[in-house]
């Protein structure tokens, strides 16, 4: 099953309605359901235990829950309402989060407004629970009559980590990748200086779990490991990058889209500098790649535009190949050999000089 989501990113320009359209590999020219939105539909996920159910953000702040056994005609089965109890500003991004200790089904999202909420389906309603706020680590400016105003970041985006659900990193607008936990409402774990744009998106490996990378509209791809300040790998798209992605079978391959139209596809193991595949998918004048999936199982990848189309590609042998085992190594589990594989290359950036630092090693790619 796919999903796509439709809005305006013009945002000057924006429609009264939205829509979700979910598709099937089998018919992807026509979606099997399409959920209609009263404002434009920013993101959306869909629940990894109970698939049926698919939570929307929304451009007015609001958040919306579809129940696909129930079917779409009778509209969402949960709504936020009211002026305190949705967000302020366009909902960015959208994610299920696990089950709570009694059982609740329960998502997050974060919204240019600067707030993390976390929503929990409750009988015949959403519960709100606000995180953090993402104040940014400046000085308080004043504010009338002598008082002082803490300045707040903008959301643009969240990924929660694999194995550790409490932990999760937020983009902002302003640049910033905070990591925070579930558990402190005001304490930040990390701040990563991270680009001078928007962060756009995040996305961690799905081999090493201390490994992420990031994109901005700076034009530039980041590889972060956790808790170190400076990114081991920097690659310079030529143009904003929307979307970055792991692959989900080489702990060394990721790919990346931008608004020129174009998919770099890289594997750090084969070369350190530049992509391995650049293609041109859209024309560069009329349509802005935004989004970006692997297929968990098959050779493909789908981008979406800021047109609202999709694209199916698929991935030739020579992006997919996988790890092999010495004939003398016996039955080695191909997780630990991607893993392996992946601690050898970053083991050449680890290892520096005394007094030397990461950016003096950093790799910057431009695209041709």
């Amino acid at each position: 099953m796919m999903k796509f989501n439709v809005a305006e990113l013009d945002f000057m320009k924006q429609n009264a309605e939205g829509a979700v359209c979910l598709f099937t590999i089998k018919n992807p020219s026509f979606p099997d359901y399409r959920i209609a939105t009263e404002s434009g539909a920013m993101c959306c996920d869909i629940h990894p235990k109970y698939p049926y159910l698919i939570a929307i953000g929304l451009y007015d702040g609001n958040v919306i829950v579809y129940n696909l056994q129930v079917g779409t005609k009778e509209g969402p089965v949960y709504i936020s309402h009211g002026v305190n109890g949705k967000h302020a500003e366009c909902v960015w991004e959208i994610k299920w989060g696990p089950d709570m200790q009694d059982g609740e089904i329960n998502f997050f999202s974060v919204s240019a407004d600067g707030k993390v909420f976390n929503w929990v389906l409750m009988q015949n309603k959403l519960a709100i629970t606000t995180i953090i706020t993402l104040f940014l680590e400046l000085d308080q400016v004043s504010g009338p009559d002598g008082s002082t105003l803490r300045l707040k970041g903008s959301g643009t985006c969240m990924v929660f980590h694999p194995h550790n659900q409490e932990i999760f990193l937020v983009g902002t607008e302003e640049g910033y990748i905070f990591k925070c936990s579930t558990a402190y409402s005001s304490k930040y774990l990390m701040t990563y200086h991270a680009h001078y744009l928007p962060v756009h998106r995040m996305d961690y490996n799905k081999f090493n779990s201390n490994i992420f990378a990031s994109c901005s509209g700076d034009w530039r791809v980041k590889i972060w490991e956790d808790m170190r300040p400076e990114p081991l790998f920097i690659f310079d798209l030529g143009s904003s990058v929307g979307d970055v992605k792991w692959a989900p079978y080489s702990s060394t391959v990721f790919a990346a889209v931008t608004t020129e139209g174009k998919v770099f596809v890289f594997d750090l193991n084969v070369n350190k500098y530049k992509a391995i595949c650049t293609q041109a998918i859209v024309s560069k004048r009329k349509n802005k790649l935004t989004r970006l999936a692997f297929n968990q199982k098959l050779p493909f990848i789908i981008v979406g535009d800021d047109k609202g189309t999709t694209i199916t590609l698929k991935l030739s042998p020579n992006l997919r190949i996988k790890t092999k085992m010495g004939k003398k190594a016996g039955v080695v589990d191909p997780q630990l050999l991607e893993s392996q594989k992946l601690d050898r290359l970053l083991s050449l950036v680890r290892e520096l000089p005394e007094g030397e630092t990461v950016k003096e090693t950093v790799s910057t790619v431009a695209s041709n």
